[in-house]
């Protein structure tokens, strides 16, 4: 079974940090890749060691990623 999950990626100083929200798991890396991968491994012993109840309880279904405009200043 695969499901398609949400990385967020950005940048932090010399390194990126690696989101995602429907877990609440992050990672990190030296480049966006690496970092995207790191979080793939996370995600992926998360659901080796997660209860099907830890899963249950932390999965969030319904994720939207969207930009806003604000006015600053």
């Amino acid at each position: 079974m695969t499901r398609q999950l949400t990385a967020i990626i950005e940048r932090e100083g010399d390194e990126y940090a690696a989101l995602c929200p429907e877990l609440d798991i992050a990672s990190q890396g030296g480049t966006a890749e690496a970092a995207r991968d790191n979080l793939r491994e996370a995600i992926e012993l998360f659901f080796e060691s997660a209860s099907p109840e830890e899963v249950k309880q932390r999965l969030h279904e319904e994720v939207y990623v969207t930009r806003l405009e604000i006015a600053v200043g």
